[in-house]
């Protein structure tokens, strides 16, 4: 049990940024189909979010491995 929760946060940081960037890539097609601003600029914006909120997932990852190896020490 203790395995997967080590491995269920980093494999979910990844998969935000991933979908992130799809959305924010998407938003940039919608843009140049002649979508109206409001929609791709919106869409994009959630994009980016998702994308930052993988980010931060991520580096509170790597900061908890980096203070339980050091308390391992």
């Amino acid at each position: 049990m203790k395995k997967l929760k080590s491995l269920a946060p980093p494999g979910l940081s990844l998969a935000l940024v991933g979908m992130g960037v799809s959305i924010a890539i998407e938003a940039g097609f919608w843009k140049w189909e002649g979508k109206s601003n409001w929609q791709w600029i919106l869409l994009g914006t959630i994009g980016l979010c998702i994308m930052n909120s993988g980010l931060s997932l991520f580096g509170e990852v790597i900061k908890k491995t980096i203070l339980e190896k050091r308390d391992s020490i």
